[in-house]
């Protein structure tokens, strides 16, 4: 069994956070030696939760549209790693979902991280993956982080959550089409072609 395989055996069965989880265990992440993409997102929702499969929901339609990843490649694990903050899913909270469990990316992401290329992409999919990552990036905001993508590069491309609010955001932030959009494309394209 290779180290990969190891880790994802002992990832799936985790058990650290079960008393918190109230619809149980199930761990979803994807990731392979050979992925020069990392998308590090929050937590599985519900629908993620059911199928088991990561962004296999409306967040993830989003998220594909935006880097021009298909449905195939993006489910690639020799080329796209999934590894959210929280492996499962956290359950409800008024105005959306819980936030990610805090033991689970302290437990894994080191591990994970340290198969992949170092020549890699991350693509930070909100607040909670940008606060682990970028601490020097802390005191700001969400949409600020965004607007200086090119500062983080080429390691790391700060975006919002692709959840449904992120419409509204999208309106009132043109910018963020126009300019960051086009870049990640680029990006993506040629680290996973």
């Amino acid at each position: 069994m290779s180290g990969e395989e190891a880790l994802a055996r002992e990832i799936a069965g985790c058990r650290a956070c079960a008393a918190h989880l109230p619809h149980g265990v199930r761990p979803v992440a994807s990731f392979s030696p050979t992925a020069r993409l990392l998308i590090i997102g929050q937590a599985p929702g519900s629908k993620v939760h059911e199928s088991g499969i990561p962004w296999d929901d409306a967040s993830g339609d989003r998220l594909r549209e935006w880097t021009g990843l298909s449905r195939d490649t993006m489910y690639d694990p020799a080329r796209v790693a999934l590894v959210p903050m929280g492996f499962c899913y956290p359950g409800k909270a008024s105005g959306g979902d819980k936030p990610p469990r805090r033991e689970c990316a302290p437990l894994w992401h080191e591990r994970v991280l340290a198969l992949l290329p170092e020549d890699r992409l991350t693509l930070l999919v909100g607040t909670y993956a940008q606060a682990r990552y970028l601490p020097e990036a802390r005191r700001l905001t969400m949409t600020e982080r965004v607007r200086s993508f090119e500062s983080f590069l080429p390691s790391f491309l700060p975006l919002p959550h692709p959840a449904w609010r992120s419409t509204i955001w999208m309106r009132k932030n043109p910018w963020f089409a126009e300019d960051v959009l086009p870049v990640l494309r680029d990006r993506v394209a040629s680290i996973v072609s």
